[in-house]
């Protein structure tokens, strides 16, 4: 038996087709409302540079070895020496390491956490900074005649590299002082205190 292809009946095809018709069901699409733009964070401004070793910034006051090199140097006492007395005296100098430097920092907002979150953000970056080893300085100046940022960063771990400084603030804090004087002077984050500020809501 022979099957010719070309006989068979395209009648049955024919009545199999689905034809395509208009469809009796419709449904409106409701118009899009009083949509809103989702809400953006505000963030504190942070201005941050950086210090380097070879700047040569003679650290005076009591600070974690981590953060200067201690190196062994001549100097003239002013006595004056020549070729038949002792060699010039030498002294140990304190020269700051890589680290960060907070410049300038103001929120938007006072009291809401922002610039607390800007400067975790620091933390972080600077303890993944290899060259930097989360080592982080700021300068504590009045920005008004009678207001400082010093117990901002005094309660967020950073202290001063005067001793007097620091309990003179931690004993602002336990009495719970107001006004508390404006506060000058260099501060540092301790490595210890900087593992706790990364910890959310962890302050000092």
């Amino acid at each position: 038996m022979i099957n010719n292809i070309a006989s068979v009946d395209t009648s049955l095809q024919q009545r199999n087709v689905a034809k395509t018709t208009q469809s009796r069901v419709s449904f409106a699409i409701p118009p899009i409302l009083s949509f809103k733009t989702p809400f953006i964070k505000e963030k504190a401004t942070l201005r941050v540079k950086k210090f380097k070793r070879g700047d040569n910034i003679a650290i005076v006051g009591d600070v974690d070895d981590d953060y200067v090199e201690i190196v062994e140097e001549e100097y003239d006492d002013g006595s004056g020496y020549n070729f038949f007395q002792l060699p010039p005296p030498k002294r140990k100098m304190k020269y700051l390491k890589n680290c960060y430097v907070i410049d300038y920092i103001q929120s938007p907002k006072s009291r809401c956490g922002l610039g607390t979150e800007a400067i975790k953000q620091l933390a972080e970056k600077a303890m993944f900074d290899n060259m930097a080893d989360g080592r982080i300085v700021t300068f504590s100046s009045p920005v008004w005649k009678e207001s400082s940022p010093a117990l901002f960063f005094y309660k967020l771990g950073f202290r001063f590299m005067e001793k007097g400084a620091n309990e003179y603030m931690e004993d602002c804090l336990i009495k719970k002082v107001p006004d508390i004087p404006p506060q000058t002077g260099m501060m540092y984050l301790p490595k210890n205190n900087l593992h706790k500020l990364l910890r959310y809501g962890d302050l000092f």
